[in-house]
């Protein structure tokens, strides 16, 4: 019998396009968030190809175009000289060779257009400052008055969903922090290139640096090894913080060094990854994004994985043959096998580039030699199985 009802927990990125694609096969969705109200969070993200064309079949690409940018290339380069390394085009050539764009922007800036577009949703009711403990059947009843069919963890790191799921993965500290800030464009050195996205490597750290229009300015990310502060996802980075910041990429250009040492109380992210585990329960309650696989940023994958697996969920789950659907037992099984692979490939492209941004020695001579010598087309077809994938909703 097809799913009518959904509960989902947690109005971030995987909670909000969840609804949205549920709602597309006339699936009653409530969304129950903890926070009294969504408020911005976070600084810049990137959107690739991936990602985008989700969000074109959801509606809300258009609203969000208004106000990105789309790199004209992503680059690599050195973070002692600031030299070009490698430089892949983007901007018209991702649109033509993976059919959607790749585009940067404010992290509010999607979540406003996904909560704008639930908001207009007669089949989405949003619930605020619902803290959920314990997601099961009984307990979200009682926060919604309502029966659901299923359950959806899309609470993040933290996921207090991963309570309902037997063996569900477990969240611990990968060993390295983000410190995150933006910067006025006055601001950025002459020789970072303002219409890209550029990684600058070092030993044992880099920084990623892309315009943000909402702001006006760039954003800037700095990851490197740092101490463990603890079961939290975001702090206030303080005086030692800050020294470890600088400490970390003392070797770099000295316009690097400078812009770094003129952040004012950059945010200190310990980045934390969740390990192998069961998504679902086998029953009615299934993880998703962060809560189900929390993986390290060096592959700018994190939100667009989050959003194929709320489009490919309600795919599973709702959209399949209507004349006979799959049991939801099933329907979660074969979700959960439809996305390890992808998510495991995605994991493993990170690991490989933490290893080439990070690599030091005659690693890295290695690594350089083949960034200028191997061809920009060998290099775009690495990125077909990930920016070309047609999520299955």
């Amino acid at each position: 019998m097809p799913i009518k009802s959904v509960a989902i927990v947690g109005a971030g990125i995987a909670g909000l396009t969840a609804a949205l694609s549920f709602a597309r096969y006339g699936v009653d969705c409530d969304i129950i968030e903890q926070a009294g109200e969504l408020t911005e969070v976070g600084a810049g993200l990137q959107l690739s190809p991936n990602a985008a064309r989700i969000l074109a079949e959801l509606g809300v690409l258009p609203e969000i175009e208004e106000r990105w940018t789309e790199p004209v290339s992503v680059e690599l380069a050195s973070g002692k000289s600031l030299a070009t390394l490698l430089s892949l085009p983007m901007g018209a050539v991702a649109r033509k060779r993976w059919g959607a764009p790749y585009g940067v922007l404010h992290r509010s800036t999607l979540q406003n257009a996904l909560l704008q577009a639930v908001t207009r949703n007669p089949l989405c009711r949003l619930h605020l400052g619902k803290r959920i403990e314990n997601a099961t059947v009984d307990v979200i009843a009682a926060t919604t008055f309502r029966d659901h069919d299923l359950i959806v963890g899309a609470d993040g790191v933290w996921s207090a969903a991963r309570f309902a799921v037997p063996s569900a993965p477990t969240a611990t500290f990968s060993g390295n922090i983000a410190w995150r800030f933006t910067v006025a464009a006055n601001e950025v050195p002459s020789a970072i290139n303002k219409s890209a996205v550029t990684a600058y490597l070092g030993s044992g750290g880099h920084i990623v640096a892309y315009p943000l229009k909402e702001v006006g300015g760039f954003n800037i990310v700095a990851i490197a090894l740092g101490a463990d502060p603890g079961a939290t996802w975001r702090a206030e980075s303080s005086g030692r913080q800050k020294a470890m910041l600088m400490e970390q990429f003392r070797g770099f250009s000295p316009d690097i060094v400078r812009l770094l040492d003129s952040s004012e109380n950059p945010t200190f992210w310990p980045l934390y990854q969740a390990g192998p585990g069961r998504w679902h329960n086998g029953r009615d309650t299934v993880l998703i994004g962060d809560a189900a696989h929390a993986m390290m940023p060096f592959a700018a994958q994190g939100a667009a994985m989050a959003i194929e697996d709320a489009f490919e969920l309600a795919g599973a789950t709702a959209g399949g043959n209507a004349e006979k659907p799959l049991p939801l037992p099933q329907a979660l099984a074969s979700f959960e096998a439809l996305r390890l692979p992808r998510i495991e490939k995605a994991r493993k492209r990170a690991s490989l580039n933490r290893f080439a941004y990070h690599a030091r020695g005659p690693v890295r001579i290695a690594r350089d030699f083949v960034f200028s010598t191997r061809p920009t087309e060998a290099f775009l077809n690495d990125f077909d199985w990930l920016y070309g994938y047609r999520a299955k909703g």
